[in-house]
């Protein structure tokens, strides 16, 4: 997958960064991209800020476009879309639908700003933003900087480490990996507190 990502962004640019983060909205994680992106300010004429804002105005645009199939779409609906084929064709899966739309629901609108730093969640809380019809603006304003300083952290790891960013994704992975037990425990105590 590396080398896919190297010879898009080698080929296509900014362009190749902005479509692979749009992209990354709806087939996540975002992680490996923007640390290749990062790494490629080593060999191309790719610059660190010029990524930044490329990939995080690609994530306000992905964002959107889940943030308006919440507003169309009841949790109901969501549910049917991710157990069809279609779903299992986008690799939806309904406990991170479900995870996202419990966490905003907790966290209220500021979930957006902080669910774009947080793995599985970071993309697809735009639908339950939708769903509950959140302030456009608000929306726009916490999705844009949650995203600016996640991408902006990534990116910069990656080229910091320049090619031992493939160590970076290993932490990424743990990090996510304690974030899935955390959201696994914080149901679990909610499940028995509703018993």
């Amino acid at each position: 997958m590396q080398d896919l990502l190297i010879k898009i962004m080698s080929k296509y640019g900014y362009i190749g960064v902005f479509f692979l983060i749009l992209v990354e909205n709806i087939f996540p994680p975002s992680e490996v991209i923007l640390l290749v992106a990062g790494f490629m300010t080593h060999s191309s004429r790719l610059s660190v800020s010029l990524l930044i804002l490329t990939s995080s105005f690609s994530s306000l645009f992905g964002a959107f476009l889940l943030y308006y199939l919440g507003r169309i779409l009841t949790k109901d609906r969501i549910e049917k879309i991710v157990k069809s084929k279609i779903g299992r064709i986008l690799h939806l899966k309904l406990n991170d639908i479900n995870k996202s739309i419990d966490w905003f629901n907790k966290k209220g609108s500021i979930s957006v700003f902080f669910g774009r730093c947080i793995p599985i969640i970071r993309s697809l809380i735009s639908i339950p933003a939708g769903i509950s019809k959140m302030n456009i603006t608000t929306f726009t304003i916490y999705t844009f900087c949650g995203s600016l300083i996640w991408n902006t952290i990534l990116i910069s790891l990656g080229k910091i480490f320049q090619s031992n960013w493939i160590v970076i994704t290993k932490y990424l992975k743990i990090y996510k990996e304690y974030v899935i037990i955390i959201l696994i425990i914080g149901l679990v105590i909610y499940i028995f507190k509703k018993i």
